[in-house]
Protein backbone atom coordinates (compact mmCIF):
# COMPACT_ATOMS: atom_id res chain seq x y z
CA UNK A 1 0.00 0.00 0.00
CA UNK A 2 1.03 3.38 -0.54
CA UNK A 3 2.33 5.65 1.85
CA UNK A 4 -0.38 8.12 1.70
CA UNK A 5 -0.32 11.00 4.17
CA UNK A 6 -3.05 11.13 6.30
CA UNK A 7 -4.83 14.72 6.47
CA UNK A 8 -6.98 16.20 9.50
CA UNK A 9 -10.52 16.41 7.95
CA UNK A 10 -12.31 19.70 8.00
CA UNK A 11 -15.57 19.85 5.54
CA UNK A 12 -15.59 23.22 5.67
CA UNK A 13 -11.81 23.82 4.71
CA UNK A 14 -11.93 24.75 0.17
CA UNK A 15 -9.56 22.02 -0.14
CA UNK A 16 -10.39 19.22 2.46
CA UNK A 17 -11.01 15.86 0.65
CA UNK A 18 -13.81 14.61 2.87
CA UNK A 19 -15.91 16.96 0.73
CA UNK A 20 -15.35 14.71 -2.53
CA UNK A 21 -16.11 11.47 0.21
CA UNK A 22 -19.56 13.66 1.12
CA UNK A 23 -20.08 14.41 -2.54
CA UNK A 24 -19.83 10.47 -3.29
CA UNK A 25 -21.77 9.22 -0.35
CA UNK A 26 -24.46 11.88 -0.38
CA UNK A 27 -25.09 12.11 -4.40
CA UNK A 28 -28.33 10.81 -5.07
CA UNK A 29 -27.22 7.67 -6.87
CA UNK A 30 -24.54 6.90 -4.02
CA UNK A 31 -27.19 7.14 -1.65
CA UNK A 32 -29.74 4.90 -3.61
CA UNK A 33 -26.85 2.01 -4.38
CA UNK A 34 -25.46 2.53 -0.46
CA UNK A 35 -29.03 1.78 0.60
CA UNK A 36 -29.98 -0.99 -1.85
CA UNK A 37 -26.04 -2.16 -0.69
CA UNK A 38 -26.87 -2.37 3.09
CA UNK A 39 -30.29 -4.51 2.40
CA UNK A 40 -28.27 -6.99 0.81
CA UNK A 41 -25.53 -7.99 -2.24
CA UNK A 42 -26.97 -7.61 -5.34
CA UNK A 43 -25.38 -8.17 -9.03
CA UNK A 44 -25.30 -5.51 -11.34
CA UNK A 45 -28.59 -6.17 -12.91
CA UNK A 46 -30.35 -6.55 -10.04
CA UNK A 47 -29.09 -3.47 -8.40
CA UNK A 48 -30.08 -1.35 -11.43
CA UNK A 49 -33.79 -2.74 -11.07
CA UNK A 50 -33.76 -2.03 -7.14
CA UNK A 51 -32.64 1.88 -7.73
CA UNK A 52 -35.12 2.93 -10.27
CA UNK A 53 -34.43 5.32 -12.94
CA UNK A 54 -30.02 4.65 -12.80
CA UNK A 55 -28.68 4.28 -16.44
CA UNK A 56 -26.14 1.42 -17.10
CA UNK A 57 -23.37 4.15 -17.15
CA UNK A 58 -24.17 6.22 -13.77
CA UNK A 59 -24.24 3.29 -11.89
CA UNK A 60 -20.96 1.56 -12.98
CA UNK A 61 -19.69 5.28 -12.38
CA UNK A 62 -21.18 5.01 -9.12
CA UNK A 63 -20.02 1.63 -8.02
CA UNK A 64 -16.28 2.06 -9.29
CA UNK A 65 -15.96 5.95 -7.21
CA UNK A 66 -17.77 3.77 -4.11
CA UNK A 67 -15.16 1.26 -4.33
CA UNK A 68 -12.28 3.52 -5.02
CA UNK A 69 -13.45 4.48 -1.98
CA UNK A 70 -13.65 1.70 -0.01
CA UNK A 71 -17.24 1.52 0.47
CA UNK A 72 -18.08 -1.62 -2.15
CA UNK A 73 -16.31 -4.44 -2.64
CA UNK A 74 -16.47 -5.96 -6.24
CA UNK A 75 -16.35 -9.89 -7.02
CA UNK A 76 -16.06 -11.38 -10.61
CA UNK A 77 -16.75 -14.89 -11.03
CA UNK A 78 -15.36 -16.41 -14.12
CA UNK A 79 -18.41 -18.05 -15.39
CA UNK A 80 -20.44 -17.78 -18.59
CA UNK A 81 -22.36 -15.59 -18.49
CA UNK A 82 -19.94 -13.42 -16.34
CA UNK A 83 -21.49 -12.59 -13.08
CA UNK A 84 -20.47 -9.86 -10.71
CA UNK A 85 -21.56 -9.22 -7.58
CA UNK A 86 -21.30 -5.92 -5.22
CA UNK A 87 -21.45 -5.61 -1.63
CA UNK A 88 -20.31 -3.44 1.33
CA UNK A 89 -17.60 -3.56 3.08
CA UNK A 90 -17.38 -2.75 6.68
CA UNK A 91 -16.85 0.77 6.20
CA UNK A 92 -19.67 0.63 3.56
CA UNK A 93 -21.81 -0.72 6.07
CA UNK A 94 -20.83 2.04 8.65
CA UNK A 95 -21.20 4.79 6.49
CA UNK A 96 -25.11 3.16 4.68
CA UNK A 97 -25.53 2.74 8.30
CA UNK A 98 -25.98 6.78 8.87
CA UNK A 99 -26.98 7.42 5.64
CA UNK A 100 -30.15 5.05 5.88
CA UNK A 101 -31.27 6.78 8.74
CA UNK A 102 -31.12 10.04 6.74
CA UNK A 103 -33.56 8.44 3.85
CA UNK A 104 -35.59 7.11 6.42
CA UNK A 105 -36.20 10.34 8.28
CA UNK A 106 -37.01 11.50 4.78
CA UNK A 107 -39.67 8.99 4.06
CA UNK A 108 -41.20 9.42 7.24
CA UNK A 109 -40.82 13.26 7.37
CA UNK A 110 -42.05 13.86 3.52
CA UNK A 111 -45.84 14.31 4.64
CA UNK A 112 -44.61 17.30 7.07
CA UNK A 113 -41.94 18.84 3.62
CA UNK A 114 -45.11 18.36 1.16
CA UNK A 115 -47.27 20.49 3.09
CA UNK A 116 -44.40 23.16 4.15
CA UNK A 117 -43.91 23.33 0.63
CA UNK A 118 -48.06 23.84 -0.44
CA UNK A 119 -48.21 26.75 2.14
CA UNK A 120 -45.05 28.41 0.48
CA UNK A 121 -46.87 27.52 -3.19
CA UNK A 122 -50.28 29.07 -1.72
Amino acid sequence: MPNVPILAADVFQKQCPSREVLDHVTSRWGVLVLIALFEEMHRFSALRRKVGGVSEKMLAQTLATLERDGFVSRTAYAEVPPRVEYRLTPLGREVAERVEGLVRWIELSLPRVQRARAAKAA
